[in-house]
C-alpha cells in the first residue's frame, strides 16, 4: 500500500512538473516582431510590436491536456485492437485534428474578429492584459501550435506505450512464476500415475466382471479424466471439443452423489464439428461447474444446473447458472479450491483485455457468463 501510494504521488509530480514546463514553453513563443512600414512620402520606418500569446496559453494549455489524457486513458486503449493500421492511424490522427481545430475557433472566438487594416497603419483588437493579439497574429502562430499538438501527441504515445509494454512485461513476468509455481506444486504433489491408472483398470475390470455396469462407466470416466489433467492439459491450448468432453465426464460423475430425483444437470454445446480447430486454455471452465454441484445442489430438495458454451464468430460465450440453495457464497471467499480470485487472475494472464466475466445471484439463482474473444 505505501508503495502504491509512493508511486502514484511520484507520477502525479512529474505530471504537474511536465505540464508546467509545457505552460512556460507556451508562454516563451511570445514573439517580438519588426515591421516594415513605408510612409507616403516614400520613406521607410521600423516599428516593434509584441504579438502575445499569453494569457491564451492556459486555453491552448487545457486542449493539450485533454489530448494527452483522453489518448492514453481511452483513445489509444481501443485503436490498440484495431487489425487495421491504417484505420488506427486515421483515428488518432483525425482526434488531434479535431481537437487542434477547436482549440483554433475557440480562441479565434475570445480574440474577436480583427480589425481593417488601413494602409500605412496596422489596427488590431484590443487583446487580453499584458499583450495584445490580433486574429491574424493567431492565424500565422498555427504552425507552431501544429507542432505543440503533434509533440504532445508523440509524447502521449510515448508515454502510453512505455507503459504497457512494462504492465505486459510484468504480467508475462507473473505468468511465468505462476507456471513455475504451478509445476512445483503438481511435482510435489503428483503420485505415480502408472499405478493409479492400473489400480482404476483393475477397479473396471472387476465391476464388469460384477456387472455394475453404472460403477464401471463411473470409473471409465474418471480415468479418462485423469489421463485428460495428468498428460493432455499440460500445454497452453487444448482443443475445445476436449474441454467439452471433461465437463461432461465431471457431470456425469457428480450427478452419481446425487439420485435423479434431487438434480437435473443440462450441458449444451456446438457439434464436433463446429468446434473443430478452436483452441483455448485448459481447465477453464471446470471451477465453475464445480462450484454450481458444490453450492446449487441440496440433498432431498429439487435442484437444477443449466450449462452452455456457444461460438459466435471468433467469440466463445460460457454460461452456467444453478439453484441457489444457500444464498450461494462467492467463489473468493472460499478457503479452498481454485476461488474466483484466482479464475479472474488466470483470465487476465491468458486473456488480457480479451474476456468478460459476470456472475451474481439473481431471482434463487446464480449466474456466470464468461465471454472470450479467440480471435
Amino acid at each position: 500500500m505505501h508503495r502504491n501510494k509512493t508511486r502514484f504521488f511520484l507520477a502525479f509530480v512529474i505530471h504537474a512538473l511536465f505540464w508546467l514546463g509545457m505552460y512556460y514553453t507556451l508562454k516563451a513563443l511570445t514573439v517580438s516582431s519588426f515591421k516594415m512600414v513605408i510612409n507616403n512620402n516614400g520613406s521607410f520606418s521600423r516599428q516593434m510590436s509584441m504579438n502575445m500569446l499569453f494569457p491564451w496559453s492556459k486555453v491552448v494549455l487545457g486542449f493539450l491536456m485533454v489530448l494527452f489524457y483522453s489518448n492514453i486513458f481511452w483513445l489509444f486503449r481501443r485503436v490498440i485492437r484495431y487489425k487495421n493500421k491504417f484505420l488506427s492511424t486515421v483515428t488518432i490522427s483525425g482526434w488531434g485534428l479535431l481537437l487542434f481545430a477547436i482549440n483554433f475557433l475557440v480562441v479565434r472566438r475570445l480574440i474577436g474578429s480583427p480589425g481593417i487594416n488601413n494602409p500605412g497603419t496596422h489596427a488590431a483588437p484590443p487583446g487580453p492584459p499584458g499583450g495584445s493579439i490580433s486574429a491574424d497574429d493567431w492565424l500565422q502562430m498555427q504552425l507552431t501550435i501544429a507542432l505543440v499538438f503533434l509533440s504532445v501527441l508523440g509524447i502521449a504515445a510515448a508515454y502510453f506505450f512505455i507503459k504497457e509494454w512494462i504492465r505486459n512485461d510484468l504480467v508475462r513476468n507473473q505468468a511465468e512464476a505462476q507456471q513455475l509455481s504451478t509445476e512445483i506444486r503438481f511435482l510435489r504433489s503428483q503420485v505415480n500415475p502408472h499405478f493409479l491408472f492400473n489400480t482404476l483398470n483393475n477397479l473396471f475390470s472387476m465391476a464388469q466382471k460384477k456387472g455394475n455396469d453404472e460403477l464401471a462407466d463411473g470409473i471409465s470416466k474418471l480415468s479418462g479424466m485423469m489421463r485428460y489433467m495428468i498428460y493432455e492439459s499440460n500445454t497452453d491450448r487444448v482443443p475445445l471439443q476436449k474441454e467439452i468432453e471433461y465437463l461432461e465426464d465431471c457431470m456425469a460423475l457428480n450427478k452419481l452423489r446425487y439420485a435423479d430425483s434431487e438434480v437435473v444437470v443440462s450441458f449444451h454445446h456446438p457439434a464436433p464439428a463446429a468446434v473443430a480447430g478452436v483452441q483455448v486454455a485448459p481447465m477453464l471452465f471446470i471451477p465453475f461447474l464445480e462450484n454450481a454441484f458444490k453450492h446449487g445442489v441440496s440433498i432431498a430438495r429439487r435442484s437444477r444446473i443449466d450449462m452452455a458454451i456457444s461460438l459466435n464468430q471468433k467469440k466463445l460465450i460460457f454460461t452456467c447458472e444453478n439453484t441457489d440453495h444457500s444464498k450461494v457464497k462467492k467463489l473468493e471467499e472460499e478457503k479452498s479450491g481454485i476461488g474466483l480470485e484466482n479464475v479472474k487472475r488466470r483470465l487476465e494472464l491468458v486473456y488480457p483485455g480479451r474476456h468478460e466475466l459476470c456472475n451474481s445471484p439473481a431471482n434463487g439463482k446464480y449466474q456466470v457468463t464468461l465471454q472470450i474473444d479467440l480471435a
